[in-house]
């Protein structure tokens, strides 16, 4: 018998107890267990870890049961086991992956400020100078 089709959020009631990994509106992926889910896309991971990724090293901060509020995921798929047992990347500490990603943070910052400047001397104003995130929404 064929299982009838499901709408809307009620698609995450088959990914229930499945690993899954998230990315959120912020820029973080959360990897863990799908323990629920409710009509919002709110959702809740189970062994949560937060997975930050800078060139080709990674690091897993846990994060042990996660919250997430549906409007903040962007984007959801079920992890492959065999494909995670082999990942192309390499595994660092903790503190290793956190100043990786600072430094990477600052290089952009500089790298924008002169792109900034280059379009300031040209007469021209980026729309992130304009407005804020929140301003727009």
């Amino acid at each position: 018998m064929n299982k009838p089709e499901l709408e809307g959020t009620a698609h995450l009631l088959d990914e229930l107890d499945k690993k899954l990994m998230v990315l959120l509106r912020d820029g973080r992926t959360l990897i863990g267990y799908l323990r629920s889910v409710d009509q919002f896309a709110n959702l809740v991971l189970h062994k949560a870890i937060e997975r930050i990724h800078v060139g080709k090293e990674y690091g897993d901060i846990p994060r042990g049961v996660f919250i997430v509020r549906g409007e903040n995921v962007v984007l959801l798929g079920e992890i492959d086991k065999e494909k995670e047992d082999n990942l192309p990347l390499t595994e660092v500490t903790v503190d290793d992956i956190l100043d990786a990603q600072r430094k990477e943070q600052e290089e952009k910052q500089e790298q924008q400020k002169l792109v900034t400047k280059a379009l300031k001397e040209r007469g021209l104003q980026l729309m992130g100078d304009l407005m804020t995130h929140d301003d727009m929404f």
